[in-house]
């Protein structure tokens, strides 16, 4: 036994833990442990989650001694393949819905210019006092004479009963020696509404910068699962306050803040969109509905203006915000595909609703508004009704009520005339064969005035009418069909 926790308060008083490892799994762990003789504990994730009563699929194991060895014994015991990565020094199983990872335990070294840490043999303390918070240290012993007996040197229990995400090491060495970890505690926070240890918010304040050297992909992960939590805003304002978002985000900082000129001021367009992020979540787990929430309007202060007579404008934040999408996507290692394609489309369309529902809600506009949605229809009405977050309850109610007019508008003018994802019945195939033209400009003008007739409600969305509107529209062009 490599142990040095000899003092009873480092180890838990809260009974046998067995009782929550009653898969099969841990019973071959054990005997293969005992087999080899190797001391092996469940690490983690996992035991954190038994205090939290959250399910988990994960198993960290970590032996004091040669974890690829052990993974391979226990493999050979479950009949089961054994993946090895020689050069990190785990392994992994499937083992039925489970994944279990096995590593040796190690103690570790950084270099400034990198969070790959220099790695050698160590004992089960040297292992704990390297993971990144105490939440995270806690082990339970796997060897049939200490089945189930916690191992909690830096007081974790303590820490979950509290709520705080704490550090093992001085936070400073620990936010220094690997930066990706402040995003882990900010994302911590959020996911389980912790606080984090106010020692380790000041560290992270000190060690924002080292976040340069961590790349934008586990940058993006962590805060993909930061806007994937049940609340965003708690770890946006913590990235925020810290000085985070200014390096990793900076488009998003740039929305905080209220000016005032000749006494009128526009609202906080950073705290206004975590409202909105936070009001969308209560609808949809979609991330990148979420992603639309955030950047709806990005563009503001890009498109900030002060009229005189009038107070402050933000005229064709929407357009410019669709602009950006693209550049922000990249920057953020997100995914260039239809994902990014129907976050631009949200961002772009994100006012007409509004607008509608500020207005007499018209067939036409209703036409014009599912043709430009199609498919995403249905979110763009979820964003939108996120979109209010006036604290004025007659404004409130107004708008919820006039967005719920609206949305059955949309549904009996889709019902009615199938306008969602379609295409005019005349094709411009059908325009160049009927006058004998070459594909250009005269084509697209007659396909452009047989759509808006439709979408305006002049003619109905049927072959026939089409035909005989364009026949007229191509005669007051000069234009005669082809005689065959």
């Amino acid at each position: 036994m490599q142990s040095n926790l000899s003092d009873e308060n480092e180890k838990s008083s809260l009974g046998d833990l067995g009782i929550h490892l009653q898969n099969p799994i841990f019973k071959t762990l054990s005997a293969v442990a005992d087999q080899n003789n190797t001391e092996a504990y469940v690490i983690g994730g996992f035991v954190r989650d038994i205090f939290l009563n959250r399910p988990s699929k994960d198993i960290d194991v970590v032996v004091v001694g040669k974890g690829i060895e052990y993974a391979e014994a226990v493999g050979k015991k479950l009949h089961t393949k054994v993946a090895v990565f020689k050069n990190f020094g785990t392994a992994n199983i499937k083992f039925k819905d489970l994944e279990v990872e096995f590593v040796g335990a190690r103690k570790e070294s950084y270099r400034s210019d990198s969070r790959k840490p220099i790695v050698e043999d160590g004992t089960l303390e040297d292992d704990q006092i390297r993971r990144d918070f105490t939440i995270n240290a806690l082990a339970i012993n796997l060897n049939a004479d200490r089945f189930g007996e916690l191992l909690d040197p830096f007081d974790g229990i303590n820490d979950l009963e509290n709520k705080l995400i704490r550090t093992p090491l001085d936070p400073e060495i620990t936010f220094s020696d690997d930066p990706l970890r402040m995003m882990r505690a900010i994302r911590f926070a959020a996911q389980l509404n912790f606080n984090i240890d106010p020692v380790a918010l000041s560290a992270i304040k000190a060690q924002k910068q080292r976040i340069s050297i961590v790349s934008k992909e586990r940058i993006t992960d962590e805060m993909n699962k930061i806007i994937l939590s049940k609340k965003p805003s708690i770890g946006f304002k913590h990235l925020f306050d810290t000085g985070l978002l200014h390096i990793i985000f900076p488009q998003m900082a740039q929305l905080f803040g209220v000016e005032i000129i000749k006494g009128k001021g526009h609202k906080d367009n950073f705290y206004h969109t975590l409202e909105v992020l936070d009001n969308i979540c209560n609808t949809t787990d979609d991330l990148w509905l979420r992603w639309a929430a955030i950047l709806h309007d990005i563009a503001k202060p890009a498109t900030k203006r002060f009229e005189e007579g009038h107070g402050w404008t933000f005229h064709g934040h929407e357009d410019k915000g669709a602009r950006m999408v693209p550049k922000i996507f990249a920057q953020l290692k997100l995914p260039l595909n239809e994902k990014m394609k129907y976050v631009q489309k949200l961002v772009q369309l994100h006012l007409r609703p509004i607008v509608l529902a500020q207005e007499t809600v018209t067939d036409s506009a209703v036409r014009r508004l599912l043709f430009d949605a199609g498919e995403e229809i249905e979110s763009l009405m979820l964003l939108c009704n996120a979109d209010v977050t006036t604290k004025n309850e007659y404004k409130k109610t107004k708008y919820r009520n006039n967005f719920e007019l609206v949305k059955k508008k949309l549904k009996d003018v889709e019902e009615r005339d199938k306008i969602r994802n379609w295409q005019p019945p005349i094709t411009g195939t059908d325009i160049m064969e009927t006058f004998g033209l070459e594909a250009g400009k005269e084509v697209g003008l007659i396909k452009n005035a047989i759509r808006e007739a439709i979408l305006e409600g002049e003619i109905t969305n049927d072959y026939t009418e089409a035909f005989n509107f364009m026949l007229n529209q191509a005669k007051q062009m000069g234009l005669n069909p082809v005689v065959k």
